[in-house]
This record gives C-alpha cells, structure tokens and sequence, in this order.
C-alpha cells in the first residue's frame, strides 16, 4: 500500500521504561497484561494475526492485539503503553505495510522472535479491478494502479500458508510445547483447506462472476474462485471515488449482471448505498474480516467467511 510512514518517536520509545507494561485487547475481548504471563507471549497486530496466534499457540500462548475490535486496522497508531507491552512480550506476529505505525514499531523493538505474514505466502500487486473481467477487457475509467495488496487473509489458500509459517515459528522461539504447535497448526490448515472447497464448490456455478466492493479488499479471493472484484475505492478504504469510476461502475453493473455493491462493517456504508440507489442496485455485508464487533455475521474467522461465501453465492445467483 502507498502509505506514508511514520517513526515511533523517540520519547514514545523513552516513556515506556517509566510507564511499565501496560494492557492491551486481548484476542478474546478481555484487558489482559500483554506480558510476563507465565505463557508464551504473543504480540498481534490485529485480528487476523491474533486468530492465527490463538489458534496455533492454543493453552500454551497469551495473545494480545493491538487493534482494538471495532477499531480500522489502517488507522491504528501506537500509544506508549503499547509500545511497552510489544517490547516485552516474546513475539510479534504482523504484517508488514499494513499499519505504519506497527512496521516501525517492530522495527525499533528489540523482541526475539519478529513474524512478518507478508513474508510467509506471496504477494501480488491490486488496483481497485482484480480478476478475469480486468484482463479481459480494456482499462476503466478511474482505475486505480496497481499497489501491493496486503488482504492475504481473505484466500483460505494463502492464509494456510501464513499459518504453516507461523506455526514453525512458534515451533523455533518455543520448543518444549513443538509437538502441540504442530498438531493445532496442521488442524487450522485442514479447516482452512475445507473452506477453500466450500468457496470453490459455492461460487462454480454462478449467473456473473463480477461483484462491487467499497474497499478493494477481496482481489485475492476472487482470483482464487475465478470471480472479478470491481472496487469503488483502492486498497485505502479512505479514499473517494472519481465521477468517472462511479459512472464506470454503473455502465459495469448493467453490462454483467450485477445486482449488489458490497460494503464492510468497519467503514461508512454512505458511498455504497448512494452509488446502489443511482444504479438500482441492492446493498449487503461482505466483511473483509479486520476485526470482529457486534456487527459482524459470526464470532470468529470462519464463521465470518461462511457468512461472506453466502452473501456472494446470492449476489451472484448461484446455481
């Protein structure tokens, strides 16, 4: 993403010595110390780290995030006190060009073990058109340029392979607990391999292969599921769309057979609801799955992406 960096201050970093450790969210929703837990102490970013540590680490691990549920991961700045509870905790789990303020955090901090997702799977460049439909007809107007997509967690597949990778992290910065690292990283692999099928086999037969999002965050689920993402904004869920992709958007839709734009829990559905009312179109959820709040459609990850593999499967007339 082309986000503007921001170092961590130097009396940031100064203050936590006089702050002590302080509390973050833990991945369950409760305040919990970060470290010095009498567990293994896990770092995460925000949620789909922190799921991917809770999950793989198991009764062995203490997970804290420090994305706060309902809070924009993009948006995230780090306060003292958090910068504390990185600097004592035995891992970080993030990923790298997401949130500035963590990249540099990590980079200033002196924890042993440092597990960056983005270096676990592949990454490739998005713009705002992803999939089959962008490279099969000639550029849109308004389309953004390609930027590196930082959304992995969205494709079972790749999430699988952050999830190997993290789990034989584990395995290295704490081996007397090796053997259940092991055992709870290859259950994790196997129900996200069950829901790769699930996509795959729900989005085979479909009426239209094009959907529109607010956010491009699902340009590596639709590659994955041979599907096109039409994305109103690019990968800064901040940004506003031209006249001209609007009015693209709307030629688009009539032209494929699209019947919703898309729009996420965590970002106003405003821009979403005033493009669907010109267009005629309907509005619904699909959740990029950056945090869990009291709005999303389930309580963890893959109850989230079951609820995102139907609400595709009825905008896209599955057959």
């Amino acid at each position: 993403m082309n986000v503007r960096r921001r170092l961590i201050p130097t009396a940031a970093l100064t203050a936590v010595t006089a702050l002590g450790l302080g509390t973050l969210t833990a991945c369950s929703g409760d305040r919990a110390e970060a470290a010095n837990t009498g567990k293994f102490d896990v770092v995460a970013s925000f949620y789909p780290m922190a799921f991917l540590a809770d999950r793989i680490g198991g009764d062995h691990v203490h997970v804290t995030s420090l994305t706060s549920p309902g809070q924009e991961p993009h948006d995230l700045e780090l306060s003292p006190r958090q910068i504390a509870s990185l600097q004592d905790s035995d891992a970080v789990l993030y990923l790298k060009n997401l949130q500035p303020s963590v990249d540099d955090a990590v980079a200033q901090s002196p924890v042993a073990t440092k597990i960056d997702a983005a270096s676990l799977t592949t990454l490739e460049e998005h713009g705002n058109e992803v999939g089959g439909h962008a490279a099969a007809h000639d550029t849109h107007q308004g389309e953004e340029a390609g930027a590196e997509d930082p959304h992995i967690w969205l494709d079972p597949v790749r999430y699988a392979q952050v999830a190997e990778g993290v789990g034989k992290a584990f395995e290295k910065a704490d081996p007397k607990h090796a053997a259940d690292y092991r055992k709870n990283t290859a259950a994790l692999v196997k129900q996200l391999t069950d829901l790769d099928r699930q996509f795959r086999t729900g989005l085979a037969h479909t009426k239209t292969k094009v959907f529109i999002t607010t956010h491009a965050a699902f340009g590596y689920l639709a590659e994955r599921y041979g599907l096109t993402e039409e994305a109103i904004n690019g990968l800064d869920p901040e940004s506003e769309p031209s006249a001209a992709r609007v009015k693209d958007l709307e030629t688009m839709a009539k032209a494929d057979g699209v019947s919703t734009v898309f729009y996420e829990t965590l970002v106003s559905d405003k821009t979403a609801k005033t493009i669907a009312y010109d267009a005629g179109l309907k509005t619904d959820v699909l959740d990029p799955i950056e945090g869990i709040t009291a709005k999303s459609r389930g309580k963890d990850y893959f109850s989230v992406q079951e609820a995102n593999l139907k609400a595709l499967q009825q905008a896209l007339g599955s057959k």
